[in-house]
């Protein structure tokens, strides 16, 4: 299939074993436009098991401008030959070194990325009560030598079209990962969707792997290790480690270099696709030239005056999409919206996957006095990612399309008073509520419902707790990770089914033993059963639901919880 790409020859392999101290080689890597240059090596020693299985060269780097700038990032995965065989690619580095001291990855450990189909082992899936999407990827790698640590030469990640507080707020997470954020550096427009001449990659060029493109675009850059027929291998170690995926790259140019005191850099654009990423091991990255990985197309668009529309592509990947969402959505607001203040945020919109007949559907109301595309941007990312991280690896997205609204007030109630019109009841009887929301302003709502005490009802405290839905879902999170879906279809269904914020939610239940099982619930089950239940996988608490009722705060966002007891007599 590739015979006719024009691709490099096979270079022999300089085997580890045959590294020694004091031999000289050199690199290859771009520090203008296109241009490949070559840098000097001389090798310092080996260190050896300094992973699992992984070995590290350590080498003095010299030559170019590389005595003022030191190891740069995107200069990771510069191929090194030593005798003209390729002995491996620029990994690591000292960050604040005085001199361009670096660990180079063996070729043989980045060679066996290609052919590794084991399944990547994730710290753990996103829960909802999470505030973190980026918890699931491992931090990044480094070996500390007392007090100086050798880490993987950072990913330059740019970012175009986004607003400078999202590139701030999320800027400590992906640093904790080994990723640099940069701004304004490349632009998702300048990014041909024509397949590029592949004869124009070679080791030592620049790449750049593209996780969102379009009105606003997010860019991984670094160079490429080495090109065997129709198969690329880059970076010298793992982007993100999410394993088997299937995200594209682009050809990239160096507009310029920019030394710095902590580790310098490459400010890049990417120009026109080449490939797609297969592979994203500890290692390297590994893909195949020529090859299109599918995109999924999002539209987000927020009113406020003139409608501002944008149009994206992005990566079908389930550990990556749930965070580019985040960050999109959290710039869409921010772009648009006042950061201080009060605000209130309404989000509509789909969430697709191929061969599934319903989507998630977004129907929520936010209401802050600063940091509404926090809640908002957060909030509907945990939906994707709790579906597209629970275990059915063959669900993909489809299309992503969200409407955002917002108001310049705080349209919020807090649960201000609840209580019961009687302190007693018997069986068979009705207690007579009243809920009480206040916003600010003086704005009040007074709701008054009614309970039936059930017929064969046993004595003693009935609890009614009043809660907006944030705090009821809460409570029932032990129904929803106990559901256990077997189906997509179900998955989504019970995401579906979580309580929005415009209501509060009225639970009725008692101080008794309660079991769940498979998302069914046992009240107060019988010795019997209740022996049973406790040697089985059923999840216990300590009260048991048994009615629930809704009021709807039209259109305010409902906070608070408050609980209310009476007492059921003979």
């Amino acid at each position: 299939m590739f015979a006719t790409l024009g691709a490099p020859a096979q270079v022999s392999v300089f085997p580890l074993h045959e590294v020694k101290a004091g031999q000289r080689g050199i690199g290859k890597t771009v520090f203008s436009g296109d241009k490949i240059e070559e840098f000097q090596v001389e090798v310092l020693g080996v260190l050896e098991n300094i992973g699992p299985r992984q070995s590290l060269i350590l080498a003095r780097l010299s030559g170019g401008p590389l005595e003022k700038t030191g190891v740069l990032q995107g200069m990771s995965g510069s191929p090194v030959y030593i005798d003209g065989r390729l002995v491996g690619a620029v990994a690591m580095a000292f960050p604040f070194s005085k001199e361009p001291v670096a660990g180079i990855r063996p070729i043989e450990e980045m060679l066996s990325v290609a052919t590794d189909a084991q399944p990547v082992r994730t710290a753990a899936r996103i829960q909802w009560t999470d505030k973190d999407l980026t918890r699931v990827f491992p931090r990044a790698q480094e070996t500390l030598f007392g007090e100086t640590r050798l880490a993987d030469v950072a990913t330059p990640v740019s970012f175009a079209g986004f607003t400078r507080e999202t590139l701030d707020h999320f800027a400590p997470q992906l640093r904790a990962l080994g990723l640099e954020p940069r701004q304004g550096v490349s632009g998702g427009s300048a990014v041909s969707a024509q397949m590029g001449d592949p004869s124009k990659l070679q080791p030592g060029s620049m790449i750049s792997v593209q996780l969102l493109t379009g009105d606003m675009s997010v860019g991984a850059d670094g160079t490429v290790t080495h090109i065997d027929g129709g198969k690329i291998y880059a970076f010298g170690h793992r982007f993100l480690s999410i394993g088997s995926t299937e995200l594209p790259f682009a050809r990239a140019e160096v507009m310029t270099l920019l030394p710095v005191l902590s580790t310098s850099f490459k400010i890049s654009t990417a120009r026109e696709l080449m490939g797609a990423i297969s592979q994203d091991r500890s290692t390297a990255i590994a893909g195949e030239l020529g090859r299109r990985a599918a995109m999924v197309p999002v539209s987000i668009s927020v009113a406020r005056g003139p409608k501002t529309g944008y149009q994206m592509q992005m990566v079908n990947n389930r550990f990556l999409a749930p965070l580019l969402l985040q960050m999109a959505i959290f710039s869409s607001i921010d772009a648009t919206e006042r950061t201080v203040g009060p605000s209130t945020v309404a989000v509509r919109g789909e969430i697709e996957f191929q061969n599934q007949p319903k989507p998630i559907k977004l129907d929520n109301l936010y209401a802050a006095d600063n940091g509404s595309a926090i809640q908002v941007s957060l909030s509907t990312a945990i939906a994707l990612a709790y579906v597209m991280q629970s275990g059915f690896d063959k669900l993909e997205l489809k299309r992503v399309a969200i409407e955002i609204e917002s108001f310049d007030e705080k349209k919020q109630l807090r649960i201000d008073q609840v209580y019961a019109g009687r302190r007693e009841v018997r069986p068979g009887e009705k207690v007579p509520l009243t809920v009480v929301l206040a916003g600010d302003n003086g704005v009040e709502q007074s709701h008054n419902l009614e309970y039936t005490v059930p017929i064969g009802a046993s004595v003693g405290p009935l609890c009614f707790t009043v809660a907006d839905g944030a705090n009821t879902n809460f409570m029932e999170l032990g129904r929803i990770i106990g559901s256990s879906p077997r189906t997509p279809e179900q998955l989504i269904s019970v995401v579906n089914s979580l309580r929005g914020n415009t209501r509060a939610y009225v639970r009725v239940w008692r101080p008794n033993e309660n079991f769940q099982l498979d998302g069914e619930e046992f009240p107060s089950p019988p010795a019997s059963l209740s022996l049973i239940l406790t040697g089985s996988q059923a999840g216990q608490t300590r009260n048991s639901k048994i009615g629930e009722m809704e009021i709807d705060a039209k259109d305010m966002v409902v906070s608070g919880v408050k609980t209310i007891q009476v007492e059921v007599k003979e």
